[in-house]
């Protein structure tokens, strides 16, 4: 395996080399604007900043393009043993600041679970492809003994306690298609994306939709899209049940997303089809009480922290109405906060409490935002996996078992406004359901009542 040089010392290095691991091609060369945009021209190419070297699919005559180009620049081009970077995520992962978490999964790859340390960065960059994963906040790098050894001396070097730990084995599917696992791997038509943006659907459903119909059209890439029929949209969406082992939501998207394109995007060749769509869970939301609500409140020390959550918990918001709030949302003199275009594209008003109002005005004079309320260090929208982050480790400082999203603070609330008398109409106002049986599910889950009614097993003499 060849040395991962840091930048400085690429630098330095005018030789190119290549590096050919399964359907990757990994491509270590100096800045150079003209080369940097040769390989930026391969389709679903991408720079990799923890590793330093471009990522370009194996497929076509990518790599026989990359060695003409390149030519007599090229010092070194060989196979590699495949890195699968591919795994579960590890669920209710805790670690301290003064720990470094070593998880080692089953595709025989390395997760780094660090509390922020500019120093370890500097440190695991120098590891033969490692990788920042930003969406779920750890570093990765391939299994092997050696590298064992060095995150041992890192850790006794910057005092850090290691914890070596072996992914839990679940009943995982298949993971999903990337354009490193199908030859000619194909985007989803601009058609399709055109459509959904006349017909004006949210930012959020364009991402889902196009991402799941790209899944369909890649799952049978050797036809044409409009060439596949019924037969084969049923056997797709058995594969997602028994292979993938998807949620039944995702399931419904999937099958949404396919009508979408057969019967909107194409409009006068609609396919009529059947396809049996799944029996909806009733699952209940998991609440706090109040009282684990004041415990998760005053575990959040940071200012900024904590006025994110109590004003999640307060208004009833979801992660994503929470990071679109602006300063002029916050309507003081009539204690409610604007919420704009939230889910459906719908606007509406819900609570300002008077203890929220206090902690923002502290907040606003410290941190002093400027257009977003709760902006990143740059001035940017806060993001979701930060919000989550920080209730994550909120609850570690709690003795509260229960399993918790951020989205529990909205079920909370609005159970704990319904056990206090509040009509379920002004609740449904408040949440921006459009229809009031969504509401009512918080009647399963409320314990106003409760009280009154004995279980009939007090009435024996035992």
């Amino acid at each position: 395996m060849i040395y991962m040089k840091n930048q400085s010392e690429l630098a330095f290095d005018a030789g190119i080399r290549i590096e050919v691991a399964d359907r990757r091609i990994f491509v270590k060369m100096p800045k150079r604007d003209a080369d940097v945009q040769f390989v930026r021209s391969f389709r679903f190419a991408y720079w990799d900043a923890g590793a330093f070297l471009w990522v370009i699919p194996h497929y076509r005559n990518n790599l026989e393009l990359l060695k003409e180009y390149f030519a007599e620049r090229l010092v070194e081009c060989k196979e590699m043993k495949a890195l699968d970077a591919k795994g579960s995520v590890t669920a209710k992962i805790k670690t301290n600041n003064s720990e470094l978490l070593v998880i080692q999964t089953s595709t025989k790859q390395l997760r780094l679970i660090v509390a922020f340390n500019p120093e370890f960065n500097r440190l695991i960059r120098e590891l033969p492809y490692s990788r920042w994963d930003a969406k779920n906040r750890w570093w990765t790098a391939p299994f092997s003994d050696k590298i064992i050894n060095r995150l041992k001396q890192i850790a006794l070097d910057l005092g850090l306690q290691l914890r070596l730990e072996q992914e839990e084995q679940g009943n995982k599917g298949k993971p999903r298609l990337s354009p490193f696992d199908v030859p000619n791997y194909r985007p989803c038509p601009e058609t399709y994306e055109l459509k959904l943006r006349e017909l004006r659907y949210s930012e959020h459903t364009i991402r889902s939709y196009t991402n799941l119909f790209e899944e369909f059209i890649n799952y049978y890439h050797h036809f044409d899209i409009d060439r596949i029929d019924e037969t084969m949209i049923t056997a797709f969406l058995r594969y997602l049940v028994i292979e993938r082992k998807v949620s039944i939501s995702y399931q419904n998207q999937a099958i949404n997303a396919i009508k979408f394109y057969y019967e909107r995007v194409l409009g006068g060749q609609r396919k009529v089809y059947l396809v049996d769509r799944p029996r909806t869970e009733t699952k209940l939301p998991v609440v706090l009480s109040q009282e684990e609500v004041c415990e998760i409140l005053k575990a959040t020390v940071n200012l900024k922290h904590k006025a994110i959550l109590m004003t999640i918990y307060s208004a009833g918001l979801r992660i994503s109405e929470a990071i679109q709030l602006k300063v002029s949302d916050i309507d003081s003199q009539r204690m409610q906060i604007r919420i704009t275009q939230a889910k459906g594209k719908k606007d509406r008003y819900t609570l300002l409490a008077v203890k929220t109002l206090d902690l923002l005005r502290q907040y606003v004079r410290m941190y002093k935002p400027k257009f977003w309320l709760f902006e990143g260090q740059k001035g940017e929208q806060y993001s979701n996996s930060s919000i989550q982050a920080i209730l994550k480790v909120s609850l570690s400082k709690t003795k509260i078992q229960k399993r918790v999203t951020v989205h529990t603070l909205r079920h909370s609330f609005a159970t704990h406004l319904l056990e206090s008398g509040t009509d379920l109409r002004y609740i449904q106002n408040l949440l921006g359901h459009g229809s009031s049986k969504t509401t009512e599910i918080y009647t399963h889950v409320t314990t106003r009542g409760f009280e009154q009614i004995k279980s009939p097993l007090d009435k024996l003499n035992l």
